[in-house]
């Protein structure tokens, strides 16, 4: 827009400059023509008061026609300061006021002599060589009726004219150059306020090229320029009111996108991804910013999912599929695809829609084998009881010895029943949060201490020795009884699977954490043991709901498989962690970690 500025300036420049200079030159042409003309017609004055005063000497001899008018040119040289020169019709100087006559050419082929010789009065400007400047020559027949006797000439020089020429053309150019500077200053502003507008409404375009709608243009005027930038005003308020409408739409859209568990992808016809959400990204690694625009084909570590989708592009039917893949972790994904056209004449894409179905399956085999277990465990005790019924109703209830030791084992394994149950019981409220937790701040001191002395009487039995240490003055918020119930099963564990002699051992102490004020703190509370240990192998295993190490072993210390499952749910609904260290034949060590105070 400045170029389009200047290049409407110079042409004001130009027209102006054309203008005044055509002015000027008509104005000092004129002017020296004008001054010339007077001065002729004053010097053809000059003439005629000479002739008047002394008159061409008729009928004289040559000789004395020239002494006479030779004096005459002498005469009036010092009245009138001009040159005069009388010649005959032939062009012979018969005298000069300025040189010798003699010694002057022929003047007949002078235009002014010619002039004169035509008709009456003749003219012309030339350059003297004898005086080295511009003279002007004014010419006049002397005739005699209708014969001319000669030619009166007077010659003035042009330099007074010329230094007054030169003053008025410096007046003139000054003038016109002020008003040259003037009028492109005009021009100037004219085509800044011709441009201006112009400029504002190509920055809005520009702007609104950006996606920047909320420019506005001034449209005060009621002419041409007004009336566009009205229009220009009028189509960024639309765009500004579709585009915010789109952009809702769109943020409304990938906010649902994104914050979807299941992955969407979205595959064009020529095999390039178009959709890439936050879930497709979680299940098969990579991000959208390296996935969009590029070929679905790039990324060869889902292979399996590679070939559904060459599948479906090639047969472009809905389909449902369960796959595996193993990076960025192996999941067992739910795939839906289905055909998706983008425009009435493309080819249509892809839309696949993936599902992490890992942990319903993996519930699903826990709910079938916990059902499983639940029914083994169940009916082990319910056989012991039938079968021992059984033999009692058969006879056996007639031995006092054997009928006691029969209704003894009737007992323990309807205790063990009813323990079982019990755990499962409780297991299931803990998971369904149907007990919510009171929570409470706790001294693990003196707490240690209750829970120590109600172990002691099963300890003793074994000679096991019980150690317990806490910090001085240490509390931690925590439900009381299911605090004590975790610490209890721990306990309890640490005695039924240490030798006789050996030794179970309780201690609590703050860890501190990063936070300044303390709201990250932890109380950390070890139980730790000289029993038999656990296996490596089984230690990830070691808190799912039944498993045994040693399933006979466990069933004759009277455990229901449930204990170590029970305290990893509520050490989880404290926001806590537990974890276990062990050797086999060295001792067991469980970590137990909670928050100082609960969120």
């Amino acid at each position: 827009m400045h170029k389009f500025r200047l290049k409407l300036t110079v042409l004001f420049m130009l027209l102006i400059g054309l203008t005044v200079l055509a002015a000027g030159i008509l104005t000092g042409q004129s002017y020296k023509e004008n001054h010339q003309k007077t001065l002729e017609d004053h010097m053809l004055s000059e003439i005629r008061v000479l002739m008047a005063a002394a008159p061409w000497p008729s009928g004289q001899p040559q000789g004395e026609q020239a002494a006479y008018l030779q004096s005459q040119a002498e005469k009036f040289k010092a009245i009138a300061d001009m040159r005069i020169t009388y010649i005959l019709p032939d062009g012979k100087v018969l005298g000069d006021s300025d040189h010798d006559p003699e010694t002057m050419e022929n003047h007949a082929q002078r235009k002014e002599v010619k002039e004169a010789l035509a008709s009456g009065t003749g003219s012309s400007v030339r350059r003297s060589a004898t005086l080295n400047e511009n003279m002007l020559y004014v010419a006049m027949a002397v005739k005699n009726g209708t014969q001319t006797e000669g030619i009166v000439r007077l010659a003035v020089s042009l330099k007074d004219v010329e230094r007054s020429l030169g003053r008025m053309w410096l007046a003139l150019a000054v003038g016109l150059l002020a008003l040259y500077v003037i009028a492109a200053a005009i021009g100037y502003r004219v085509a800044r306020s011709v441009t201006r507008p112009l400029e504002k409404m190509t920055d809005a375009a520009k702007r609104m090229a950006a996606m920047d709608y909320g420019i506005r243009v001034a449209a005060d005027g009621r002419d041409e320029v007004s009336e566009l930038a009205r229009a220009l005003n009028a189509m960024a308020s639309n765009l500004q009111e579709r585009i915010d409408e789109t952009r809702q739409n769109e943020l409304r859209l990938q906010a649902v996108l994104d914050n979807m568990d299941s992955g969407v992808i979205m595959v064009g016809p020529d095999g390039r991804i178009k959709l890439y959400n936050r879930g497709a990204e979680r299940l098969l690694g990579g991000s959208a910013a390296d996935r969009l625009g590029r070929s679905y084909s790039e990324d060869r570590r889902q292979f399996e999912l590679l070939r559904l989708i060459r599948e479906g592009l090639e047969q472009p039917e809905p389909r449902h599929e369960e796959l595996t893949v193993y990076f960025p972790e192996e999941r067992l994904l739910e795939l839906n695809l289905v055909p998706l056209r983008m425009g009435e004449e493309e080819e249509p894409g892809l839309l696949l829609v993936l599902q992490d179905v890992t942990a319903i399956r993996r519930l699903e085999r826990m709910r079938s084998e916990f059902v499983a277990n639940v029914s083994h465990e169940l009916k082990t005790p319910v056989a012991a009881v039938k079968g021992f019924a059984e033999t009692l109703l058969g006879g056996a209830v007639n031995d006092p010895e054997t009928a006691e030791s029969f209704l003894r084992i009737i007992h323990d394994e309807s205790e063990r029943l009813n323990r079982l149950i019990g755990d499962i019981l409780e297991l299931s409220k803990i998971e369904s949060r149907r007990s919510p937790l009171q929570c409470s701040p706790i001294e693990l001191p003196a707490f240690l201490g209750r829970l120590m002395g109600l172990m002691s009487a099963d300890a003793a039995k074994k000679n096991i020795g019980l150690e317990w240490h806490a910090d001085p003055e240490l509390f931690v918020e925590a439900d009381e009884d299911r605090l004590g119930q975790i610490l209890l099963n721990l306990v309890q564990n640490g005695i039924n699977y240490t030798p006789s002699g050996g030794k179970v051992q309780v201690t609590a102490e703050l860890v501190q954490g990063t936070d300044p004020e303390g709201l990250d703190d932890k109380v950390r509370i070890v139980v730790s043991d000289t029993g038999i240990g656990i296996p490596k192998k089984d230690l990830p295993r070691i808190f799912e709901r039944f498993y045994r190490v040693d399933k006979a072993r466990s069933r004759s210390s009277g455990g229901t498989g449930l204990g170590l499952s029970i305290v990893k749910h509520l050490a989880e609904l404290h926001h806590g962690s537990i974890r276990v260290e062990s050797t086999v034949g060295v001792g067991s060590r469980f970590v137990l970690e909670l928050p100082l105070l609960q969120p």
